[in-house]
């Protein structure tokens, strides 16, 4: 460098663009094809949840929602989701009593002498006391019932620590009345003659009773038979309500093996029995025992069956019930055997028909979401239907 001559630097020129334009474009590219693989991955949980959403059904969509989610990998969700809700509705321990009960059925029965050989149950014990006006007294379901009723209604209070809740307790008459399993739309979840699902109209000159049955057979874990055939196979240590060819039912704890004897007529389980030899489940505290989406902790809508020592089946339902307080309301009421049946308001159902021909149909608790018409119409769970013989 000669003295005296200052050199510039030049400046630095910027990089070609062309890299940035590059990444830009790829960025782009990454972004359309990851789009385009979504859609592809939530094509067929669209087309699932559309098939669902317009399937025939006479469940409401935002039901039948929360069961797509639970059967599509949100089992675990919903069942939080159920708990908080249950636990934020819970009703509050103590309090005031009830001063009344719910009005059920016609009149008191008992009036005029039963036949020799004829059965009919006394008065269900109170649990809470002071015992209010008709508490556990049962009521014909037709006027023209009372001498000799094929099924009685009654409530009865059967939780001390809340005494405003009440249970819902039915009598069936298995001498008297006939009862029959029926499949649904949908459930149970299996190849099957599905029939009428729905009371047929040649079946409703005689129709006493209607009430639900269990879980989905998916959560239920056990078997469906029907006329003679087993289409889900059984569960040895499995609650099961059975009937016979030769018209009697029972409610037992499963032992058999996978196929129904000779014999059988219709069985259904769910879960196992609640009471034994007249008394709770050894393990009825066990909270994840019964439900599939809550424990039997959980006050919610539950129901159950039970047979007692005579043969003859007591229905049991209610509001804010634990698998407990349905036990000792069935043992209350004369139930030797007893297991659970479906849970929450939407799916509890003991229909009764004031009239020949299934007319005038009430529910047993007022609170039962379901209307009385119900099983007049197609549904899409199985459920049990009692005909006068």
């Amino acid at each position: 460098m000669e003295s005296g001559v200052v050199t510039r630097r030049q400046p630095r020129q910027s990089p070609p663009r062309r890299n940035s334009q590059k990444d830009a474009t790829a960025l782009v590219r990454l972004r359309r094809i990851s789009l385009v693989a979504a859609v592809i991955v939530l094509i067929p949980v669209i087309s699932s949840f559309i098939g669902m959403a317009t399937e025939p059904s006479n469940t409401a969509l935002g039901i039948r929602a929360v069961e797509w989610l639970r059967n599509n990998g949100a089992a675990g969700l919903v069942a939080k989701v159920e708990s908080v809700y249950y636990s934020l509705t819970a009703p509050a321990k103590g309090g005031p009593g009830l001063h009344a009960l719910p009005k059920v059925g016609y009149g008191v029965a008992g009036a005029g002498a039963l036949a020799a050989g004829e059965y009919r149950p006394p008065r269900v014990p109170s649990i809470l006391h002071p015992t209010l006006p008709g508490e556990g007294l049962w009521h014909a379901t037709r006027p023209g019932f009372a001498a000799n009723p094929p099924v009685l209604v009654t409530t009865l209070r059967d939780q001390p620590e809340y005494p405003r809740v009440v249970a819902g307790l039915a009598w069936i008459n298995t001498k008297r009345a006939k009862v029959q399993l029926n499949p649904g739309r949908l459930e149970p979840s299996v190849e099957l003659p599905r029939g009428e699902m729905k009371v047929p109209p040649w079946a409703r000159h005689s129709l006493l009773a209607t009430f639900n049955s269990g879980f989905k057979l998916a959560d239920a874990k056990g078997g469906f038979a029907l006329n003679g055939h087993t289409y889900a196979p059984m569960h040895n240590g499995q609650g099961t309500i059975v009937g016979y060819t030769g018209g009697r039912v029972d409610v037992i704890n499963w032992t058999y093996g996978p196929t129904v004897p000779a014999g059988v007529s219709f069985a259904r389980q769910n879960l196992p029995l609640i009471v034994e030899n007249g008394k709770p489940a050894p393990n009825i505290e066990n909270t994840g025992e019964w439900g599939a989406t809550v424990g039997n902790a959980v006050l919610v809508w539950r129901s159950s069956v039970g047979v007692d020592a005579h043969g003859n089946l007591i229905y049991a339902a209610g509001e804010n019930q634990t698998v407990g307080s349905l036990a000792k309301a069935l043992i209350q009421a004369g139930a030797v055997r007893a297991m659970e049946l479906d849970i929450n308001s939407y799916w509890t159902s003991f229909i009764t028909y004031g009239a020949t021909g299934a007319e005038e149909p009430k529910n047993l608790l007022a609170g039962m979401d379901r209307p009385a018409t119900r099983y007049l119409e197609t549904d899409d769970r199985d459920f049990f239907t009692v005909n006068l013989r």
